[in-house]
């Protein structure tokens, strides 16, 4: 159903976000032959799919969203921390290029930005919900089996432009949408 007052606060913020984006990927250290520099997910879908989160934890998994830990791999300066925080998840943001950090330092407590690079954060079990939006141009693969490895179950999977299609089939893994990338892990 069409909402055209939701689709226009988030065409304003979609403006805001991107003038933050440009800024950054002029200044970002990441290698781009590997690594993306910070791009941001069109906030309709990070919406909806945080809805949806929400929705799944607090009526299916009875959980309060505060004490659900919420991190996103390849934060940038915090877009998607800012709508987390305001569903009411407790969020993190894992980053390792100066330029986006600067930013999300103005917007984060220090002990919610997490310096480390992706591929070797060893922590992911740590958090409830994870989210990403395609970090790698080179390695996404191998990080993106290293991720569904490593974290628990009931752990939900926010996944945007995943490369590995082998999660549909991953019985470790259900889908929560049949049109939006979010899985929750049911068994190690």
């Amino acid at each position: 159903m069409a909402n055209p007052e939701r689709d226009y606060l988030l065409g304003v913020i979609n403006r805001f976000i991107g003038l933050f984006s440009r800024r950054i990927q002029h200044l970002t250290k990441n290698e781009t032959t590997r690594e993306y520099p910070f791009v941001a997910m069109d906030t309709r879908q990070v919406f909806d799919e945080l809805l949806l989160v929400s929705d799944y934890c607090e009526n299916v998994l009875n959980r309060d969203l505060s004490s659900l830990k919420f991190i996103d791999i390849g934060c940038g300066f915090g877009n998607v921390m800012l709508f987390a925080e305001q569903f009411g998840f407790s969020v993190y943001g894992l980053e390792k290029d100066e330029a986006s950090l600067e930013i999300a330092r103005d917007f984060f407590e220090p002990h919610q930005l997490i310096e480390e690079d992706l591929r070797t954060f060893p922590r992911y079990s740590e958090f409830d919900i994870i989210y990403y939006f395609c970090p790698l141009t080179e390695g996404e693969r191998e990080f993106e089996r290293y991720l569904e490895e490593e974290i628990r179950p009931q752990t939900i999977l926010i996944a945007n432009y995943k490369r590995s299609k082998e999660i549909y089939s991953d019985r470790r893994f259900k889908r929560l949408s049949k049109d939006l990338p979010v899985w929750i892990k049911v068994w190690k």
